[in-house]
């Protein structure tokens, strides 16, 4: 299990390839990379605000929370802090199990926890200005499906 958050560009094609090698007993490998939207030219960059240690400590919990749920061999979750342009990877999630289930499963398990109960600060910057972005009620409505995250 690898949990990082890291203000350097992600590539999640070399990230996957290494992820998955040498899985003799894997059946599958799940992966999810969310992108920068420039939102019609609305958003020029996404800034991220984490607390170091912190963020990653409440996201290692719901990640052992998911590796027993569903029956894990491994999972990473690599997530970008600082500023971040339209186009580049902001987060990637992998699960890998010996089932597919499983692996969906904690895969959608791990993104709902990362868009809606992690301890991120999002901030869009555009020509408008800057201003500062809240989960959505679908963002909310879907982490619901999990109950709430474990204490971390």
């Amino acid at each position: 299990m690898r949990i990082a958050l890291q203000t350097e560009p992600l590539d999640p094609g070399a990230v996957l390839t290494r992820f998955s090698s040498r899985r003799l007993e894997t059946g599958a490998v799940v992966s999810f990379t969310g992108l920068c939207r420039a939102e019609a030219g609305g958003a020029e960059a996404l800034e991220l605000e984490a607390y170091p240690g912190f963020t990653e400590k409440a996201i290692e919990a719901v990640a052992r929370e998911a590796m027993e749920e569903f029956a894990l061999d491994d999972l990473i979750v690599l997530h970008r802090v600082g500023r971040i342009l339209p186009g580049e990877t902001i987060v990637f999630v992998a699960t890998a199990a010996r089932h597919r289930r499983g692996a969906f499963q904690a895969a959608d398990r791990l993104m709902d926890y990362l868009k809606s109960q992690a301890p991120f600060w999002k901030k869009s910057i555009g020509p408008d200005g800057e201003r500062w972005i809240e989960p959505s009620p679908r963002d909310y409505q879907d982490a619901e499906r999990w109950g709430p995250p474990p204490a971390s």
